[in-house]
């Protein structure tokens, strides 16, 4: 093994590497078909294989890779696993307002929504362009509603399913009117349940994330760009 293979690489260096491999996975300029090796990737941007390996890592952890036996590869879930994982999504995520509404004592975190309703208000005035790396602004929201009900277990099984639909959600994004759609609905949502308005907030949710799988459907069925 190389000197350069073993010795630690400053902090920033590591983190330039994997914020790049990151935008081009997020970007769609990686393919689903490409392999990706420290080799490759080390001659690619310069470096020895130390960041590479460490972007590597980090980006299987967030859910955007996947390791391969001869690398790692940009994780492209299949179209009946996309339906299983959004039934799950949607049985996790609306059993969040569900057990509120079976059982009045059990009541969402008002502070928590609070501060999640600032966040979004300062997005509608001020929209992001359209890109794909919205997807994590929407994964957190989704993460924040749930946290709010009180079970922290369903919000690590949501964790779980939203890193393993992240890549087949991005393009939605980049659509023009797509992010403002959102935060519209995002709003509405946090709103009614803030207001104690559950079966409004349960209904809404689900025909949010509803409207999430069908995008992704119809996607899937256009000539990719």
């Amino acid at each position: 093994m190389s000197t350069s293979d073993t010795t630690d690489e400053p902090p920033s260096l590591r983190e330039r590497v994997y914020l790049e491999l990151r935008e081009e996975v997020l970007g769609g300029r990686i393919r689903s078909t490409e392999r990706l090796t420290e080799p490759r990737l080390s001659k690619r941007y310069g470096v020895s294989r130390t960041p590479v390996r460490d972007a590597l890592t980090r980006l299987v952890a967030d859910g955007l890779l996947v390791r391969e036996e001869w690398g790692h590869s940009v994780v492209v879930p299949s179209m009946a696993q996309v339906r299983d994982l959004y039934e799950v999504r949607i049985a996790v995520e609306l059993r969040g307002i569900s057990r509120s509404i079976e059982n009045p004592r059990v009541r969402h975190d008002v502070d928590a929504l609070g501060a999640e309703l600032e966040h979004w208000y300062a997005l509608r005035a001020t929209p992001p362009e359209p890109s794909p790396e919205f997807v994590l602004e929407t994964e957190r929201f989704h993460t924040a509603l749930l946290a709010a009900s009180g079970n922290a277990e369903l919000v690590a099984v949501l964790a779980n399913v939203t890193r393993r639909l992240r890549r087949v959600r991005m393009d939605d994004f980049t659509v023009p009117g797509r992010i403002e759609t959102s935060i519209d609905e995002h709003i509405e949502i946090a709103e009614r349940l803030a207001a104690g308005h559950l079966e409004t907030a349960h209904r809404l949710l689900h025909e949010h994330i509803g409207a999430s799988l069908e995008t992704v459907v119809q996607s899937a069925r256009m000539p990719h760009r």
